[in-house]
């Protein structure tokens, strides 16, 4: 039950990914999202959780920045997630097989 519910929370977070890279949701409404998936977090190694709330910092220190700038790059940093969400996906198959 907790690798579905870990798997459910991954998929909820890609939608929310997408919906960021569209710019459809605010940087602070995607890390507050991503924040909350408790499950998943728990059930990936921690380094995993690491990487992501570091990630997160980044994205919510960067929504300070209206355009690209040379210290910040949110398309770069919204790819850096999705390595992030792929990496964490082939983690959790690992783990279920």
């Amino acid at each position: 039950m907790t690798a579905e519910l870990a798997t459910h929370q991954l998929d909820n977070l890609q939608a929310d990914l997408h919906a960021l890279r569209e710019q459809r949701i605010s940087n602070h409404a995607f890390s507050a999202a991503a924040r909350g998936h408790a499950v998943l977090l728990a059930t990936l190694p921690p380094r995993y959780g690491e990487v992501l709330l570091g990630l997160l910092d980044r994205l919510e220190a960067g929504a300070l920045f209206t355009e690209e700038s040379c210290s910040f790059s949110h398309q770069a940093l919204v790819d850096q997630l999705q390595q992030w969400a792929d990496k964490a996906r082939a983690a959790l198959v690992a783990q279920n097989s």
